[in-house]
């Protein structure tokens, strides 16, 4: 499916995708739980984002309330998978490598389903 682009391209879109995901798995669960929580998805959510928190914190913004800023940084890297990839990569369209890590699993489950449904 996505043997038309280099390997490296799909691994630093798959790479760009966790820590993506992770930040917004970080907002989700600060929704219901303390940062400080003893949880065991939290403590990863927390830890394996603190640094990028620290690296972003320059350009977030002050008024920012303290559990959006995962959020606010994701987005940082949505942009990046969404137009600065497919740019770097000489696409006229935006978007037109946009996902690859989003779109293998939406095929995985669509596959999966098709399996449970003939």
């Amino acid at each position: 499916m996505f043997d038309a682009f280099p390997i490296w391209v799909l691994v630093v879109d798959y790479v760009l995708g966790a820590v993506m995901w992770t930040l917004i798995g970080r907002f989700g669960m600060g929704l219901f739980l303390p940062e400080d929580s003893s949880f065991f998805f939290m403590r990863f959510f927390v830890r394996a984002t603190n640094p990028l928190l620290r690296l972003f914190a320059p350009v977030t913004p002050g008024f920012l309330v303290q559990p959006l800023v995962p959020l606010f940084v994701a987005w940082f890297f949505f942009m990046i998978r969404f137009y600065l990839m497919p740019w770097l990569l000489g696409y006229s369209v935006m978007g037109m490598l946009s996902f690859p890590l989003e779109s293998e699993i939406a095929h995985s489950i669509a596959r999966l389903i098709g399996t449970f449904v003939n």
